[in-house]
């Protein structure tokens, strides 16, 4: 039994020796053949890569939603490309603050209600003379909505009951902001200024990171009622709702969203006139609206990847055609039929595995170019790769199949006097 082993074996690397000279010997032919299959592989891969990325953007953002935590506001994240469902969003009412409250004070399941509003495009600027670039967002909070943004206090304090409920021009600021105007002071105890309103700083918060290139440190959080004093109290706010366990979790949603129902006078039989959602459903969301991209890549892909494997086919054949007189040799001084057939599959499967290899290398590189633009960490699709490395043998195997066969059945005889 060990030595028919070492025997197939030592088979197998002769042919596989004998199939990487020949790929040597043509070049030029073998690069192009292989340069098809790094193509189709490629467009797989770098989308795919791509997406990874995408996902793991915004699975790291919506990491503002604590545990067990889920937002209403009034439109969707992700908008259709139909008119008239982008027009029905735009003409939804307004998510009041009276009926934020109302989810706040009837919400049984509830661990924590954060209502918040936002405003943005500010510039913020101190007493000293530095200012922020114009894009600072400005969050309106209750005390909750700290909680269930998952925000944390890094230095200084949060805001008291006593000082949402009076107004009080106090912020909290987020450490894009800080490095930007607080280079080399510590904020805590600063006067800022925004919109001709001066706010007294009295804490930063931990930095987030990015989601799909933006920034979640570049906003400065004000109590809500002060945001209202100062913007106008009718204002579209966003409820967040964080459940009181993973198992009152689904019941918690269908509680929130009977209360805002009843609130907003919606019929029954009608559909929600906001928007509901949390982690699972957002990325749940992002698949559906990126799954025909996906779909239509790799739909291309394939054709990209048949049209090589033809091409494989094909230098085979030629190849089978110019080494007649090398394979009646072969067959002469003892080769069997197995031995030709597995020279030429292996050759095959080397330009088809490759061909991969370049595309899945290529593919991850410029897929990650995203990551770097993003701002967030690189990854390595395993499961594409490994499907990349699966779809090249078969490829190699299906398209080397006939040319290996019919260099393996040619008479010797009239191999030998082949011209």
């Amino acid at each position: 039994m060990g030595q028919v082993f070492e025997t197939i074996v030592h088979e197998f690397r002769e042919s596989l020796a004998m199939a990487l000279v020949a790929l040597r010997i043509n070049k030029l032919r073998s690069i192009l053949t292989l340069l098809g299959i790094a193509v189709g592989v490629f467009s797989i891969i770098a989308v795919m890569t791509a997406m990874g990325v995408l996902l793991n953007s915004i699975e790291s953002g919506l990491s503002q939603l604590g545990a067990n935590t889920f937002q209403i506001q009034k439109t969707t994240n992700f908008h259709s490309g139909n008119p008239q469902e982008r027009a029905k969003m735009r003409n939804r009412k307004n998510i009041k603050y009276a009926q934020g409250l109302l989810v706040k004070e009837n919400s049984t399941l509830a661990k924590a209600v954060g209502l918040e509003a936002w405003t943005g495009g500010k510039v913020v600027s101190t007493l000293h003379g530095q200012k922020s670039n114009p894009d600072v967002q400005i969050a309106g909070e209750d005390i909750e909505g700290f909680a269930t943004n998952n925000w944390d206090i890094g230095d200084g304090r949060l805001f008291t009951q006593s000082e949402l409920n009076s107004g009080r021009k106090v912020a909290i600021l987020g450490i894009q902001v800080v490095n930007k105007i607080f280079p080399k002071l510590d904020p805590i105890g600063q006067t800022i200024r925004i919109d001709g309103q001066e706010y007294e700083v009295i804490g930063t918060i931990e930095p987030k990171g990015g989601m799909l290139g933006g920034n979640q440190d570049n906003f400065v959080a004000v109590p809500l009622t002060t945001l209202f004093d100062v913007y106008g109290s009718d204002r579209d706010i966003h409820i967040m709702v964080q459940a009181s366990s993973r198992e009152t979790f689904d019941d918690c949603i269908e509680q929130v969203r009977g209360i805002l129902r009843s609130a907003r006078q919606v019929t029954p039989g009608a559909d929600d006139d906001f928007y509901l959602f949390s982690n699972d459903s957002m990325i749940e969301q992002f698949n559906d609206f990126t799954k025909y991209v996906r779909l239509g890549i790799m739909v291309i892909s394939a054709i990209a990847l048949i049209a090589a494997g033809v091409g494989i086919m094909n230098i085979m054949l030629v190849s089978v055609t110019e080494r007649t007189r090398e394979i009646g040799i072969r067959k002469a001084i003892g080769a069997k039929k197995n031995n030709i057939l597995s020279q030429f599959i292996l050759e095959a499967v080397v330009i088809s595995e490759l061909g991969g290899m370049i595309g899945i290398i290529i593919g991850i590189l410029v897929g990650n170019i995203l990551a770097v633009t993003l701002s967030v960490p690189a990854i390595i699709p395993w499961d594409w790769v490994a499907i990349g490395f699966l779809v090249c043998s078969l490829i190699g195997v299906v398209f080397g199949v006939y040319p290996a066969w019919k260099a393996s059945n040619l008479d010797p005889i009239e191999a030998l006097r082949y011209e």
